[in-house]
């Protein structure tokens, strides 16, 4: 996932943090939902991250990376191919019939 970093001054270390504790990785889909999780989780640098946001809230260092999201489609795309290999499970819920105006009951 951050090979594209590879022979920058910062890849082994983050290579390092990356291993050095449990990932939990989930998929979130719904409108917008690029752009809405990266609002929630805050700008990369802590320092310039708003209060209120993940990292503005509880990150401390740029380089122990709290939290990622996808920055785009195909990159969703790909790191859900990475963390998910045999997919993603998908099933109905009631809710979401009430939640978008193409699904709500007449």
């Amino acid at each position: 996932h951050y090979a594209v970093h590879k022979g920058k001054f910062f890849y082994e270390d983050l290579v390092k943090m990356i291993v050095a504790s449990p990932v939990v990785a989930f998929v979130l889909e719904g409108p917008n939902a690029i752009a809405v999780v990266r609002a929630m989780v805050g700008a990369t640098r802590p320092h310039e991250a708003a209060a209120g946001t993940i990292r503005g809230d509880y990150a401390l260092v740029g380089l122990r990376n709290l939290i990622h999201a996808s920055d785009a489609p195909e990159t969703a795309e790909s790191e859900i191919a990475l963390w998910f290999p045999q997919g993603v499970i998908e099933y109905p819920r009631d809710v979401d019939r009430w939640m978008s105006e193409d699904k709500a009951p007449s």
